[in-house]
């Protein structure tokens, strides 16, 4: 029985986030490396002697290393708050005299209100908050007192703040802002406890175990990436941003997604292609010696690895493209036939 309790009580899966290797900058060895989710990590569980290395015994799970990722390499599974999201989903609006948190409501472990938990807030990233947006779900986002937090840290507010921005500059070409507000838990909201005898304590944690698991939302184990599988290359996090592009945009609309574009100082080298961590950027050699370089825009993480590992600088980041040009595939160069 007690392992069946212990197991509703905090066996919800493995806090350390899934590393892909092939899309990491530092492996890809990008010009300058990355090390940003070691800078994230507050509890000093990440190194990075060529890949990333994660000590388990250190991780706490809190996902602020995922949130810094530039390019995927670090995820947890991005569907669980979406669905979350999702089923809390109202019929319209809510009313002028309608509660706060009408809507949905994302809550970290330590708020002690009630709500879909999440182990910490930084687990929420861009497409969930661009999804809310899309469904015109207003969402409410509730941390504890992260200055006191062995699980997440101070900075989490500031770095899911950040997220939320990045999520309506994304969300700008649709004309519908997702509407989300970050809030410190309110004690008022706290839940109480029950207070219950010895003979009772027993069912009294088996009734709370099942609580806490029907408020949590399931962290499951993601299975590793098939690269020979080209669509397993673009993180489930860039996927599912292009799907939160809704309303979808005129064809023609200017949509914010920084992506490359190659000036005629290129010297037709493979490097850009070799630092793509997702392999947005192909690179291929004809027959006459022509080299020809091409952007899938939608697999594109905006890192910028292939702009600063470029040999003569002749990449640079375009920050707007045509909504249209993320089901296209886009010719950045062709050098022509260089053998005449």
């Amino acid at each position: 029985m007690l392992d069946g309790v212990f197991k509703l009580l905090g066996d919800y899966g493995n806090p350390v986030p899934r590393y892909t290797g092939p899309r990491c900058l530092s492996e890809r060895l990008s010009v300058g490396g990355c090390d940003l989710c070691q800078q994230a990590c507050p509890h000093g569980a990440i190194l990075i002697p060529q890949s990333v290395v994660i000590d388990p015994s250190a991780c706490t799970g809190c996902g602020l290393c995922v949130q810094a990722c530039p390019s995927g390499a670090l995820e947890y599974d991005v569907t669980a708050p979406l669905n979350a999201v999702r089923e809390q989903k109202t019929a319209g609006r809510p009313n002028a005299g309608a509660p706060a948190d009408a809507g949905a409501k994302l809550v970290c472990s330590k708020s002690e209100e009630g709500g879909k938990t999440l182990p910490c807030l930084a687990r929420v990233t861009v497409s969930t908050v661009m999804a809310s947006g899309a469904w015109d779900v207003p969402l409410t986002l509730v941390h504890g007192d992260c200055t006191a937090c062995s699980l997440g840290g101070p900075e989490v507010p500031a770095s899911v703040a950040r997220v939320i921005e990045e999520a309506n500059r994304l969300r700008a070409s649709t004309s519908r802002a997702a509407q989300v507000t970050l809030r410190p838990h309110d004690p008022a909201l706290a839940g109480r406890g029950e207070q219950v005898s010895r003979r009772g304590m027993f069912g009294a944690l088996a009734r709370g175990a099942r609580n806490v698991a029907a408020q949590s939302i399931p962290d499951s184990p993601l299975p590793f990436v098939d690269w020979s599988e080209p669509e397993d290359r673009t993180p489930s996090e860039w996927q599912w941003r292009v799907r939160a592009l809704r309303p979808a945009p005129a064809p023609e609309t200017a949509v914010y997604w920084p992506a490359p574009v190659v000036d005629d100082s290129c010297i037709d080298c493979p490097v850009c292609a070799n630092v793509c961590p997702t392999d947005a950027i192909s690179r291929e050699v004809q027959a006459d010696g022509s080299v020809t370089l091409a952007l899938s825009l939608a697999a594109c993480t905006g890192c910028d690895a292939c702009a600063r590992s470029c040999p003569p600088q002749a990449i640079h980041m375009q920050e707007h493209w045509r909504f249209d040009a993320l089901e296209q595939l886009i010719l950045l160069r062709d050098s022509g036939n260089i053998l005449q």
